[in-house]
């Protein structure tokens, strides 16, 4: 592994290195230097392509399966000054939470509270400035025995179609010009194989007729519990998942 920082994180960030691949992994004593982000007029300099925070913040519940803090939600809000937020996968509250800290309005919502955020009627339409949706990787979490969670879709066909019910209802809830964000991470698993849900999460957005609007923002998995365990097969492990920005453009 190799050593530095990126003056803009408060924190050093480890990298894997191919330096050394027959050496056992984690030496917290070695680190990977970031790029250096250029100076420009961001209210949030320290956002970049590459994110990591080095607290998650009492947000939530970090016990909560699939938890990822709510710092880069704080951070996207501030960037686009959003004054609503939509967010109908509460999970644990986490983007309820960042939205009370700093005072802005949020519409929260879960499965687990009656409420499918794949059934759009169910939600108010083209009110929202920000939409903040961390749906489930697909299988790799199951979260409820709720047969209309997507985590419980049998197929990867079933998947998309109830995720495209999913992105419709976040981009009919902001108003035009509104922004909508969706943290997603590609899915291996023996059945499927590999599964690009970023890709198909852009795909899907695509045919809606959002335009992506900002580059894709690469979160660093700290703490993710697949990180904690043991595996006797060989892959190449995903350290990482996306958080892509759309705008809804139409009048």
């Amino acid at each position: 592994m190799r050593a530095t920082i990126n003056p803009f994180f408060a924190e050093r960030v480890a990298i894997p290195s191919t330096a050394t691949p027959t050496k056992p992994r984690r030496d917290p004593t070695q680190w990977a230097k970031l790029p250096l982000a250029p100076v420009n007029g961001s209210p949030v300099p320290h956002l970049t392509s590459l994110y990591h925070s080095a607290e998650a913040g009492n947000y939530g519940s970090r016990s909560y399966p699939g938890n990822c803090g709510g710092n880069l939600i704080k951070d996207l809000i501030r960037f686009y000054g959003a004054r609503s937020v939509f967010d109908p996968m509460t999970g644990s509250g986490t983007c309820r939470d960042v939205c009370k800290e700093i005072g802005v309005y949020c519409y929260s919502s879960d499965l687990h509270e009656g409420k499918d955020a794949c059934e759009g009627q169910q939600f108010p339409r083209a009110c929202f400035e920000f939409a903040w949706a961390h749906p489930p990787y697909w299988r790799q979490k199951l979260y409820t025995t709720d047969p209309r969670c997507l985590s419980r879709s049998p197929t990867l066909e079933d998947f998309l179609a109830r995720y495209r019910l999913l992105i419709q209802n976040l981009a009919g809830a902001v108003v035009p010009g509104g922004k909508v964000a969706i943290l997603m991470g590609d899915y291996s698993d023996r059945e499927a194989g590999y599964v690009p849900l970023v890709y198909w999460t852009k795909h899907l957005a695509f045919q809606y007729g959002l335009r992506q609007c900002a580059t894709d923002i690469i979160r660093f998995s700290h703490g993710a519990s697949s990180s904690r365990k043991t595996y006797r097969s060989s892959f190449i492990p995903g350290l990482h998942d996306v958080c892509v920005i759309f705008e809804r453009t139409d009048p």
